[in-house]
């Protein structure tokens, strides 16, 4: 059986954009990995059922993005999600990669904010999104997304720890 050409650009698709995806998912989740790769995923098989629509209107990728955006979001409200149950024990956890660009202070940080603001921030400042590109993909007006970045930034500067002080470059005349 021959392959079909939407199979051929879905693939091609995915090969250039599925490592920005996750990037993207990974930040969006707080770090959990895992959820990450299952957001992705799904939102992969939701884009490849469909891709003739998402060609046709030709932002594939902001399709997908909104697609993350409402597959991370819709991950809350599942039952299963509101019957987890904290424990003592902390799980096996995979370790964290040595080229990872966002700390872990900036992940814990992110998880305490709501999905919605999470989401405006982290496609603002992290994928580098426009203004109007996140607007497209939270489904809400750019003011929205102005005023839920500023708010969620305001958040993660109460958040985070301020950072250490830097110290003053020595004086160039000085003999020490």
């Amino acid at each position: 059986m021959r392959p079909k050409p939407r199979d051929a650009e879905f693939e091609q698709f995915v090969r250039s954009n599925r490592s920005r995806l996750l990037g993207t998912a990974t930040v969006l989740t707080a770090g959990d990995h895992h959820l990450a790769e299952d957001l992705v995923q799904g939102v992969l098989v939701r884009l490849y059922l469909a891709w003739s629509r998402a060609t046709r209107r030709g932002g594939v990728e902001a399709y997908a993005r909104r697609a993350l955006v409402n597959a991370f979001i819709d991950h809350r409200r599942r039952p299963s999600v509101a019957r987890e149950r904290v424990t003592d024990v902390v799980p096996e956890r995979e370790a964290a990669a040595a080229d990872e660009a966002v700390d872990a202070e900036l992940l814990a940080a992110l998880g305490g904010l709501p999905e919605r603001m999470r989401a405006a921030v982290v496609l603002r400042h992290v994928a580098d999104l426009s203004v109007e590109d996140v607007a497209d993909a939270l489904g809400c007006s750019p003011g929205t997304v102005k005023s839920q970045t500023a708010r969620g930034l305001a958040k993660l500067r109460e958040l985070l720890p301020q950072a250490a002080p830097i110290p003053a470059a020595p004086y160039e005349g000085d003999p020490s």
